[in-house]
C-alpha cells in the first residue's frame, strides 16, 4: 500500500512528534508499505522517512523544483518525482496514494490533508484518511471540522470515517479495511 503521510519540515517543540513519526514510519516500513511524502529530510518529514528506510520500507520523495524545498531533498530516497509547482506535487502525492495519513504540521499539512477531505466528500477518493493525533494535537481541528457540520457547511458523512487517532494498533486496523 502506498501511504501518503502529510507532516511537518520541522519536529515542533514536543519530543513526542517525532516519536509518532518514527513508529508511524517503523510501521510502514515492517509491514511492507511505501511512504509517499514531501521528500525533506528533516523535521517530522525526515524522522519518517529514516524510520521507514530503517525499517527496509521504499520511500517516494515528490518535491516542486523550487530552490528553497529542493535544499531540503532527503538524499536516501527510494524514488523521487520532481514536479513544477507545489499544487502539482500535491496532485502527484495524491495520484500515487492508496490511503492518507496526517501527522502534526503546519499550514501545509493542513492544506494537504483538508484537500483530501474535500475530495473525499466529493467522491474522487475513497481512500483512507487519518489524523494521527500525537498528544491531542488534532483536537482542535476536531472541533473546526464539528463546527462544520454544526452550522449546516457540511454533512457529519463528510468526515464520519477520518479516524482520529494516535494508537497505531487502531491505525493499522482502518487502514486495512
Amino acid at each position: 500500500m502506498n501511504i501518503a503521510v502529510y507532516c511537518g519540515s520541522s519536529s515542533g517543540n514536543d519530543q513526542k512528534f517525532t516519536e509518532a513519526a518514527q513508529r508511524l514510519g517503523e510501521w510502514i516500513g515492517k509491514n511492507s508499505h511505501t511512504l509517499v511524502y514531501g521528500g525533506a529530510s528533516k523535521g517530522l518529514m525526515g524522522a519518517v522517512a529514516d524510520s521507514v528506510l530503517k525499517n527496509q520500507g521504499r520511500v517516494i520523495g515528490v518535491l516542486p523544483g523550487i530552490v528553497l524545498i529542493q535544499e531540503r531533498k532527503h538524499m536516501g530516497l527510494s524514488e523521487y518525482i520532481e514536479t513544477e509547482t507545489m499544487a502539482e506535487r500535491k496532485m502527484k502525492m495524491i495520484e500515487l496514494a492508496d490511503a492518507f495519513i496526517a501527522l502534526p504540521g503546519g499550514i501545509g499539512t493542513l492544506d494537504e490533508i483538508t484537500e483530501v477531505m474535500a475530495l473525499k466528500s466529493l467522491g474522487i477518493t475513497a481512500n483512507p484518511i487519518v489524523l494521527f493525533d500525537t498528544d491531542g494535537y488534532y483536537q482542535p481541528f476536531k472541533c473546526v471540522l464539528d463546527n462544520v457540520v454544526d452550522k449546516g457547511f457540511g454533512r457529519k458523512e463528510y468526515f464520519s470515517d477520518v479516524l482520529v487517532s494516535d494508537d497505531m494498533s487502531e491505525i493499522a486496523a482502518y487502514l486495512a479495511k
